[in-house]
């Protein structure tokens, strides 16, 4: 891609948010090592955290048809083949209008989420919160959970998307239902009996990881390229501005006024 002089002045801002990116990633994956090893340990506050919140929740839900119906239906929309998709539908929109790395920055947080997932599965496979009444069913080890997982990177991936697009309202509507959805699904998990409180914290844990450092991986690879994109899709959303909004944005950094010369974006 040929870059402008304008392009070439937002590296700088690109790699100086990159501690910031690696800081979330280390810190997520050592969050979810610690919570892995309080679990093999057998920890006693966590266990009796687990067993205490999942036995209540999952007596409610029993004896609570229409609720129980409800949280199925939630998290049936939120299972991973349904966050993927939306994941796939947005990296393809994306890879259309030409904005590829981002593109290719989203299909990597579904593809590198679910790799992650199955890992940790496999590595730890942890037994599912078993009652001879259930109100629900899963297969496969516990730990961590898909549903969680998923909703978080999705939630996370698409806000990021949206931002640089909105006006302060639509920022905080965005941020406001990704943590919804995330916290949402999360409970389904939980309340449904199909996975232990720890299961959730452990998906949001991995999920954080794998967005932080999708986010440093593409920025050493290809420093800039996301700022860039993100300025294409501005540019083919709204082709009448011209210059990009929200100097202040946490990922990815958009350029302050003046910074945007167009005509490079298509010199490819």
């Amino acid at each position: 891609m040929h870059l402008t002089a304008a392009g070439a002045r937002d590296l700088h801002p690109s790699h100086a948010r990159l501690p910031r990116y690696t800081a979330v990633a280390i810190g997520a994956a050592v969050l979810f090592g610690v919570l892995l090893l309080l679990i093999e340990q057998g920890w006693g506050p966590l266990a009796r955290l687990d067993t205490g919140w999942s036995g209540s929740l999952h007596d409610f839900a029993r004896r609570h048809t229409a609720w129980t119906a409800a949280l199925q239906t939630l998290t049936t929309l939120g299972s991973p083949v349904v966050m993927r998709t939306l994941l796939g539908l947005a990296a393809g929109w994306l890879w259309m209008i030409g904005a590829r790395t981002l593109a290719g920055w989203t299909a990597a947080q579904a593809l590198l989420g679910w790799f992650a997932e199955w890992a940790a599965k496999a590595l730890v496979d942890r037994p599912r919160p078993y009652y001879p009444d259930p109100v629900a069913t899963a297969t496969g080890p516990a730990f961590p959970s898909g549903h969680a997982m998923a909703v978080a990177i999705t939630a996370a991936a698409l806000a990021a998307l949206v931002w640089p697009q909105a006006a302060r309202s639509g920022r905080i509507a965005a941020c406001s239902l990704a943590a919804l959805a995330t916290a949402a699904i999360g409970f389904t998990r939980i309340a449904l009996g199909v996975h232990w409180p720890s299961d959730v914290l452990g998906g949001w844990f991995l999920a954080a990881a794998v967005l932080g450092g999708t986010t440093v991986a593409v920025e050493l690879w290809h420093p800039g390229a996301l700022t860039r994109d993100v300025r294409r899709v501005n540019w083919r959303t709204r082709p009448r501005v011209q210059s990009v909004l929200a100097s202040a944005v946490p990922f990815p950094e958009l350029p302050h006024h003046g910074e945007f010369d167009v005509r490079g974006l298509d010199d490819q």
